[in-house]
């Protein structure tokens, strides 16, 4: 598979379409120490123990493109795409979308219904645990009319057809659509997990680790996958992944995170290719 790295490189005057400005996540009360700037274990307060499983994150998202954020395990990536996604509470920060109250209001401030009315109808996620994405005792389709129901869908004949174009659109045959996914492999239960992300059409997807544990061939089938939904639905993807391969290949930007902060950013190959930071440097030689 051919890279597609950098054909969306933002001109400087591009306004993205999610825009996360210092968010942090604690864990902790946190003290005199960690709040001013104290050196940490890793992201651990030595006084006071405070958790910062992400502290004061930027990033900027832009129109069509894939985002990569890597980093080792207690980085901090997972945190930062649940806390977009408003699975965890944010400690601090702010987060704009464009096409949301014209970019002007932070999403971290509305209220619980603006909250779900933007995860039904603006982004999509995919969790690396699909049984966190998906209910596995309801139908393939059935997980994907709950999410157009989310979003305001009551006609059933309009819901079934989108069910079954996005299920084919990800190769889940016709006759399997009334399945519930605990009977299908990890492989078909992303792609059923994809399918139903994208229910609305959203302008953001995230997708957290969407790789792992799958087998070589699937995990080829899915980065296909991931490429064919960017290109014909021209969807902004942030792609958080462990695994520098899938970055390569997938990713026009890149975010490296470490201890909860970003430490380095910038077009993919040149982070891979030409690492600034100790731990980038370390993390691309450890692959070679």
């Amino acid at each position: 598979m051919q890279s597609i790295n950098n054909i969306n490189e933002p001109t400087g005057t591009e306004k993205p379409i999610l825009n996360v400005k210092g968010l942090t996540v604690r864990y902790g009360k946190g003290c005199p120490h960690c709040m001013n700037g104290g050196e940490l274990n890793k992201n651990t307060c030595p006084k006071c123990h405070t958790v910062w499983a992400a502290n004061g994150v930027d990033i900027e998202l832009y129109k069509g493109e894939i985002l990569g954020i890597v980093g080792e395990s207690g980085s901090g990536k997972s945190t930062l795409m649940k806390s977009i996604y408003f699975d965890f509470p944010v400690t601090e920060g702010e987060a704009y979308i464009s096409s949301y109250m014209d970019g002007k209001k932070n999403i971290f401030d509305v209220n619980l219904q603006q909250k779900k009315f933007i995860r039904n109808n603006i982004m999509g996620m995919v969790y690396q645990n699909p049984v966190l994405g998906l209910r596995m005792d309801y139908s393939a389709a059935g997980n994907i009319a709950e999410k157009l129901i989310a979003a305001g869908g009551r006609n059933f004949g309009k819901m079934t057809e989108r069910a079954k174009g996005l299920l084919d659109s990800v190769e889940i045959l016709e006759e399997r659509m009334k399945e519930p996914p605990k009977n299908f492999s990890g492989g078909m239960q992303q792609r059923v997990q994809i399918s139903k992300a994208l229910a609305n059409n959203p302008e953001v997807l995230l997708l957290d680790e969407v790789t792992t544990g799958l087998d070589l061939s699937v995990q080829a089938k899915v980065l296909d996958l991931i490429r064919m939904i960017r290109q014909e639905f021209g969807v902004s993807i942030l792609l958080v992944s462990h695994d520098l391969a899938v970055i390569r290949m997938l990713a026009d930007r890149t975010v490296v995170m470490l201890d909860g902060k970003v430490i380095e950013r910038g077009l993919t190959d040149q982070i891979l290719d030409d690492p600034q930071h100790p731990y980038t440097q370390q993390l691309v030689h450890s692959l070679l």
